[in-house]
């Protein structure tokens, strides 16, 4: 048996008969709090995807925890750093539109979501420390760019395809102009040299990095 306090009650309410049906166990609600009784494996996995659901991840996301034995885990902003402006570091992660956050789900291959100042992810396990490093590293000032080569540089072959990639995405100027950025990083020889935790100097956050929030070029 587990207990789980939920924020969004209600709509594990709604999903209470599918959530039964696809994860095998029972739920009964008291309050906020939410029961699930099954066998021990089950119960872990059902809470797991619960957690997701309640976290903000869709249906369809929570649930490939189960199906495809993903990984659900969730950073908090102000364990990786000091500053006090979350606001504009959360709107680092998310970028202009959403482009940050899409580009690193395409880079990643984890579906990744915001809730206040926290940031879950949920993916392969292979994929999760790429995940977790672009992350943390957009929290402590690196550049959009240097992520993103990070990322395509350390990229792990498709494992399971969860169908996050898109085709023939449309790009709008600003993309383009950052694409060219991130291209000339990858192409540039001393580029290569750079820390693999993407920062510029080691135990301080990047400052000049903050500059054009929510979306740096």
């Amino acid at each position: 048996m587990r207990k789980i306090i939920l924020d969004k009650i209600i709509r594990i309410v709604k999903a209470k008969k599918i959530l039964e049906k696809e994860l095998d166990v029972k739920f009964t609600f008291q309050g906020r709090e939410l029961t699930i009784v099954g066998n021990a494996e089950k119960e872990y996995s059902a809470e797991k995807v619960v957690e997701a659901l309640n976290f903000g991840f869709t249906m369809e996301a929570a649930l490939m925890i189960k199906e495809e034995e993903l990984i659900f885990e969730i950073l908090n902003i102000k364990d990786y750093t000091k500053r006090n402006d979350l606001e504009r570091i959360r709107g680092r992660i998310i970028g202009t539109g959403g482009k940050t956050k899409k580009t690193l789900i395409n880079l990643t291959e984890c579906f990744i979501e915001i809730k206040e100042n926290k940031v879950g992810i949920i993916g392969h396990p292979e994929n999760m420390e790429n995940a977790t490093q672009a992350i943390v590293s957009l929290i402590k000032g690196a550049k959009q760019a240097n992520v993103y080569a990070y990322l395509e540089h350390h990229r792990i072959a498709t494992v399971v395809d969860l169908g996050l990639k898109e085709d023939n995405p449309e790009e709008t100027k600003e993309d383009e102009e950052e694409q060219e950025e991130y291209k000339s990083i990858k192409k540039s020889p001393k580029k290569k040299k750079r820390r693999t935790n993407l920062e510029d100097k080691p135990g301080r956050e990047a400052k000049e990095d903050y500059i054009g929030y929510p979306d740096e070029e």
